[in-house]
């Protein structure tokens, strides 16, 4: 049991890593071609006839990768707990209230997930000038959207375990 969990947060770590250096390199190609095409606008020394496509699969990979790799730290933009801090002083009620976010939460990306899965297999057409095909495009979304539920999923076995716990707990007192 403990080699699995030291294996699950080996894998956390590789996971986010490597959504981080994508989106890092992604944020860095778009830096630079936005500034190149600033510069070619300026002196028309080249042709950037094939600037959007690449701007446009970036920018998604960017967004999508990146908005999973902040939801692995839980650092996606939320309402956060400020209810469960403030209004509910339960631990048990402010697990149930997290635990209830959680599965809202799982809802989304469910739905996320299976749509963008359905437009990313069912795409057939090509981008204009590269002639990519546009599933290479929407390709971020499902990945992206599993990862976050797989996440999710963890997010809630997270709240479930401490009411398990204090359950076998009262459990165990009443016994005695």
């Amino acid at each position: 049991m403990e080699r699995g969990m030291v294996f699950l947060k080996w894998m956390d770590k590789v996971v986010l890593q490597a959504l981080k250096a994508l989106t890092m390199v992604c944020f860095i190609a778009l830096t630079i071609l936005v500034s190149a095409n600033v510069f070619v606008r300026f002196f028309p020394v080249a042709s950037l006839h094939w600037f959007d496509e690449i701007i446009e699969l970036l920018y998604a990979y960017l967004i999508c990768y990146g908005a999973a790799a902040l939801w692995i730290t839980r650092e996606h933009f939320s309402v956060g707990d400020w209810i469960g801090k403030r209004v509910i002083k339960d631990a048990s009620s402010r697990h149930v209230y997290r635990l209830v976010v959680e599965l809202l939460t799982l809802l989304f990306v469910l739905i996320f997930f299976c749509y963008s899965l359905r437009l990313t297999v069912m795409a057939r057409d090509v981008t204009n000038v590269f002639a990519m095909p546009k599933r290479i495009l929407y390709s971020c979304m499902p990945i992206a959207g599993a990862v976050m539920v797989v996440y999710s999923l963890r997010n809630i076995i997270h709240e479930i375990i401490p009411l398990v716990r204090r359950t076998a707990d009262e459990t165990e007192v009443r016994k005695t």
